[in-house]
């Protein structure tokens, strides 16, 4: 048989039967051991992470949805230009820009019609520079849907598994685009 390299003490042997992986009892333990340790390990990693999830905010499983969310949006305008300035510079950051921020219309923060690609400039040194926004808006989707979404005051009841669903739906709708 060809010599092996013996991992725990990384000394050449030669084994005595087919399987043989060490060359002795005690460097068996120690490979053992460390075995068991990278097992613990991980053992300990997916109770840790379970553990987690259980404490998870509604906060955070709508954060989580959220960068699913804008993730998609940025996929789906990959090659538009900015809703607000209409400017396509490739040296540019895009987002997804909300027309109806979160904070004011929670109830829409899912709504593909109020969220559109858009510079960083727009979005965040001019405050989603809404006058344009609105403009470009009601040519891309109309002015019967953009008034549609300035009327929506209903209030948002999110849950969890809301928001669980919602990050499953567009992870796989992004992974889809991709594709």
């Amino acid at each position: 048989m060809k010599d092996k390299l013996c991992k725990p003490c990384n000394e050449m042997f030669t084994p005595d039967r087919p399987l043989q992986k060490v060359c002795s009892y005690k460097c068996a333990l120690v490979a053992e051991r460390e075995k068991t340790a990278i097992r613990h390990k991980k053992e300990f990693k997916a109770e840790t992470k379970r553990m987690k999830e259980k404490i998870k905010t509604l906060t955070e499983y709508l954060n989580d949805a959220q960068k699913e969310f804008n993730k998609y949006i940025r996929i789906r305008d990959k090659n538009k230009p900015c809703i607000s300035c209409t400017t396509s510079r490739p040296s540019n950051q895009y987002h997804a820009g909300h027309y109806r921020t979160t904070k004011a219309a929670s109830q829409l923060r899912f709504n593909e019609d109020n969220c559109h690609r858009q510079c960083s400039q727009c979005n965040n040194s001019k405050s989603g520079n809404v006058v344009e926004y609105r403009i470009n808006l009601v040519k891309k989707i109309g002015r019967w849907r953009v008034e549609e979404l300035e009327n929506n005051n209903q209030l948002a009841d999110w849950t969890k598994e809301k928001a669980i669903e919602i990050k499953k739906e567009y992870r796989a709708k992004w992974k889809a685009l991709e594709q």
